[in-house]
């Protein structure tokens, strides 16, 4: 075990840094508990799926999410702050709302990735919003196309009044 913990320290990151640039978001209204741990609910929102590949990458050993607290949960009413890929396809509105009404008070939204915050390339595609903001209130956003897992955690420990 010991080895391994060695390796990964003289590897270093093993992902390329991004060159998408994050704007420092901070919720002053987040009650203290949160900032201790937050339980997050992922809802793809008619995305191509790149931007959830790199929120899986939170998981691995490099960004080791759980290490900060941060906890992904299946149920709505478990979470704390919604994250949404995509741009809010016509099918998924719904789905979208009903999520979000489903979880307990206080809740954040946090758009992911181009797509969520503004449509992306698919902006003017026939069956897809021009981001989620306008079926959902928008707390945070991450930007780029896809984000990479190190924008993602620095805005969750952002959101959470961490570093």
């Amino acid at each position: 075990m010991l080895n391994l913990l060695l390796r990964k320290l003289n590897m270093g990151r093993l992902t390329e840094k991004g060159g998408n640039s994050l704007k420092s978001q901070i919720s002053s209204d987040l009650p203290a508990s949160f900032r201790k741990s937050l339980q997050i609910r992922h809802l793809d929102c008619g995305s191509c799926n790149a931007c959830d590949w790199e929120m899986t990458a939170l998981s691995n050993s490099i960004y080791d999410h759980q290490h900060f607290g941060i906890d992904f949960v299946a149920a709505p009413r478990h979470a704390d702050l919604l994250m949404c890929t995509g741009t809010g396809s016509t099918q998924l509105l719904y789905a979208a709302h009903e999520t979000y009404e489903a979880m307990a008070k206080p809740k954040w939204v946090m758009a992911v990735g181009d797509c969520a915050i503004n449509g992306g390339v698919f902006k003017g595609a026939y069956a897809s919003e021009e981001g989620i903001g306008g079926t959902l209130p928008v707390d945070f956003k991450v930007p780029g196309c896809p984000p990479s897992p190190d924008d993602l955690i620095k805005a969750i420990l952002g959101i959470m009044g961490k570093r």
